[in-house]
C-alpha cells in the first residue's frame, strides 16, 4: 500500500513540475510558428501518434484518450500517463538548408473508472509553441545596409478535467478547462556595420492569455458480427476566447535607448476557431483494430486583438490507423506486444502569398506490455513533410519520436491486508 501512495504522490510531482513548465517553448525554429497562435502541437497519447492519431472513436480500457472525453466511461482501472517527443526538420527555402530540433515534455494525465459505467480524467496537455529566429540583410532607403531580425518565442498549454457516462452502446462526456501561455514578438532593424551612424529600432510585444474552454464528445458501439464489432464518435469544441493583456515598446537605440512608443496592459481577446471530429473504428477477435478519422476547424472566426493574420478560412485533417496484437494472452512476450501503422494528410492554417500550407506523413508505433500487462510503454514516429517551395515559401521534413508511459493501479479497493 505504501509503495501505491508513493506512486500517487510522485506523480502529482510531475504534472505539477510540468504544469510550471508548460509555457516554456522548446527552442525548435519553426518559422511558420509566427502565425495565428503559433505552430499547433498534436496533444494526443503517444500511442495514438503511431496509429495517424485516430482519436475520435478509440478507446480503452487501461488508456486516457483525452481527444475524446467520451472514452472515459471505458475505464476500468486508474491509469497514470506521461509522455515526451523529440523532433528534428529539415527546412528547405529556395537555395537555403538548416536543421533543427527539440525534445520536451509533452502530456500528463489521471484516468479514473468510476463504478463500472463512468469515469473521469483530468491532467495537462500542450496547445500550440511558438519560437523563431530568423535575420535578414537588406537595404533600406536613408539607413543604408541593415540587418532585420525577427524573434519569437511562447506557448499554449491546456489544464482540464473531465467526466463521461455510458448506457448501452452510447457514451458521452465533456472536458473542461482553462488555455493559459504567452508569446514575446521581436523585430529590430540595425545597421549592418559600426560605421553606419544611424538610429538602430526595435519593436517589442509580449502578450498574456488565458480563458475557459470545454469541448464535447459522443460514442456509439455495436457488434457487426460474433467476432466484430463497430464504434463510431465524433467530437465538437465551439469557438472560444482567451483574455489577454498586451505590452508594446518601440525602442530607438544609437549609444543609448529611448523608448519612443509605450503601450502597457492594452486588454483585448484571441478568438480561437471551432474544432470538430468523427471516426469509425472496426474491431476484430479483439486482436486488431482499424479506424479513420476526420478533422474539421473553422478559422474564419479567429482574430487577435480583431486582427486575422495570415490564416486560412478553414483547415482538415484525414487520418488512418491500424493496430495488431498477436496474442494478448500468450506465454510468449513477442505475442503480447501491440504493433501500429497508419498516417494523415492535412491542410494547415497558415496562408502566404495566396498558399494554403499542407502537410503529412506516414507513422508507426508500438505498446510493450510490462508488471503482468496491466502498465505499458509506447513508442510512436511520424515521418513527413508540410509546407511548399512555391512562391518562394519554405518547405520542412520532419522526425518526431515519442515515447509514453501508462501505469495502472487500483483505487478505492478494500484491502484485508496491509
Amino acid at each position: 500500500m505504501h509503495r501505491t501512495y508513493a506512486k500517487h504522490l510522485i506523480f502529482i510531482f510531475l504534472l505539477t513540475t510540468h504544469c510550471a513548465i508548460a509555457q516554456k517553448s522548446n527552442r525548435e525554429n519553426a518559422p511558420y510558428s509566427r502565425f495565428g497562435i503559433g505552430e499547433l502541437r498534436n496533444g494526443n497519447n503517444t500511442y495514438l501518434k503511431g496509429m495517424g492519431s485516430i482519436s475520435s472513436a478509440y478507446t480503452s480500457a487501461f488508456n486516457v484518450n483525452t481527444d475524446n472525453p467520451a472514452s472515459y466511461a471505458s475505464l476500468q482501472l486508474t491509469t497514470y500517463e506521461a509522455g515526451a517527443e523529440g523532433n528534428t526538420r529539415t527546412i528547405r527555402a529556395a537555395s537555403d538548408k538548416y536543421q533543427t530540433g527539440s525534445a520536451t515534455l509533452s502530456y500528463m494525465h489521471v484516468g479514473i473508472p468510476i463504478g463500472k459505467h463512468a469515469g473521469m480524467a483530468f491532467g495537462l496537455k500542450p496547445v500550440s509553441r511558438l519560437y523563431y529566429y530568423l535575420t535578414d540583410t537588406t537595404v533600406v532607403d536613408s539607413f543604408g545596409s541593415a540587418i532585420k531580425k525577427y524573434q519569437g518565442d511562447g506557448a499554449l498549454s491546456q489544464g482540464f478535467i473531465g467526466f463521461a457516462g455510458k448506457y448501452k452502446g452510447i457514451s458521452l462526456g465533456f472536458n473542461f478547462g482553462y488555455i493559459f501561455g504567452n508569446s514575446i514578438i521581436i523585430s529590430s532593424i540595425e545597421p549592418s556595420t559600426e560605421t553606419q551612424k544611424v538610429l538602430s529600432s526595435r519593436f517589442y510585444t509580449e502578450t498574456k492569455m488565458g480563458g475557459i474552454y470545454w469541448n464535447a464528445g459522443a460514442m456509439y458501439e455495436t457488434d457487426l458480427t460474433k467476432k466484430l464489432f463497430m464504434r463510431v464518435g465524433a467530437t465538437l469544441t465551439i469557438s472560444q476566447a482567451l483574455h489577454a493583456t498586451r505590452d508594446r515598446y518601440w525602442i530607438s537605440y544609437l549609444y543609448q535607448a529611448d523608448t519612443a512608443v509605450r503601450n502597457v496592459g492594452q486588454k483585448g481577446t484571441i478568438q480561437l476557431p471551432m474544432n470538430y471530429s468523427v471516426g469509425a473504428l472496426i474491431t476484430g477477435s479483439s486482436k486488431w483494430t482499424v479506424g479513420l478519422n476526420y478533422l474539421g476547424s473553422n478559422w474564419s472566426n479567429y482574430t487577435n486583438y480583431g486582427l486575422t493574420d495570415s490564416i486560412a478560412a478553414s483547415t482538415y485533417k484525414l487520418s488512418l490507423g491500424l493496430e495488431y496484437t498477436p496474442d494478448a494472452a500468450a506465454k510468449g512476450y513477442i505475442q503480447k506486444v501491440t504493433y501500429r501503422i497508419g498516417g494523415y494528410y492535412g491542410t494547415d492554417p497558415v496562408l502566404l502569398r495566396s498558399v494554403q500550407l499542407d502537410y503529412y506523413a506516414v507513422t508507426a508505433g508500438m505498446t510493450l506490455p510490462f508488471r503482468k500487462n496491466i502498465s505499458r510503454i509506447h513508442t510512436s514516429i511520424e515521418v513527413g513533410s508540410r509546407g511548399t517551395r512555391t512562391n518562394g515559401l519554405i518547405r520542412e521534413n520532419f522526425v518526431r519520436f515519442g515515447i509514453g508511459l501508462s501505469l495502472n493501479d487500483k483505487w478505492f479497493i478494500k484491502r484485508k491486508y496491509d
